[in-house]
């Protein structure tokens, strides 16, 4: 096989508003067991991911925090690829008022507007984030850290390259990993500027876009498509 693990993000491509459809787990399911690894890439926060996906343990590894959390559903071990934010920043925002306000492992996480704020926040303090934005929300995450780094740490726990990955997604923060795999694809509800970066668009939206693409995968291992 050219290709042998799926990296797939949640919202908006594998889920439809928080949940997963019987028949896009099925397909999970059957390209598992046809051999593939299965690799989600989130920005989600583990714990709230783990209330909403109940079936996590169709993935050998999860993604978390956009690229900042690393885990095993089989083993149920977190592994931290950046470093947890510092009181200092936390107090600074809600003395300015930055709500709503999530603090995850690594990610510090908001929403539109409070960018402004947050921005200026850490200029202030001089610290060493980035503001990554994604259809309104605001991931602060330590420099360096996004999911194509998440995604690596991920393809090394499991001694494969991302040449051998098969990445979907749908908006801003998914071009990172996307890129750095060996076929890209969007599904078609994606943000119009990330169809333009991929190598295929599913004619499907959301889950039905991702059972589009494992029925390829399974019946000819995207063979019809030259890279």
């Amino acid at each position: 096989m050219r290709y042998s693990v799926l990296a797939t993000d949640y919202d908006g491509t594998l889920a439809t508003d928080n949940d997963v459809n019987e028949n896009t787990l099925a397909a999970l399911s059957r390209l598992r067991s046809s051999g593939y690894k299965l690799i989600l890439v989130t920005g989600r926060q583990l714990d709230e991911l783990l209330q909403v996906f109940t079936q996590v343990n169709l993935f050998d590894y999860v993604v978390a925090e956009n690229g900042a959390l690393l885990y095993s559903p089989a083993s149920r071990e977190e592994k931290l690829l950046g470093s947890q934010p510092s009181p200092e920043f936390i107090k600074a925002l809600r003395d300015r008022q930055v709500k709503p306000l999530s603090v995850g492992r690594v990610i510090v996480a908001t929403w539109h507007p409070q960018e402004t704020i947050v921005l200026e926040t850490i200029r202030h303090l001089g610290l060493e984030l980035q503001v990554i934005l994604n259809k309104g929300a605001v991931m602060v995450l330590p420099s360096g850290i996004n999911k194509a780094t998440g995604l690596a740490a991920a393809l090394e726990e499991i001694q494969l390259s991302p040449q051998n990955a098969v990445g979907i997604g749908d908006a801003e923060n998914d071009h990172d990993f996307l890129s750095v795999c060996g076929y890209s694809v969007a599904v078609a509800n994606a943000l119009p500027t990330l169809k333009e970066r991929v190598d295929f668009v599913t004619n499907g939206s959301r889950g039905d876009g991702v059972i589009e693409l494992i029925e390829k995968l399974i019946n000819s291992d995207l063979a019809e498509f030259k890279h």
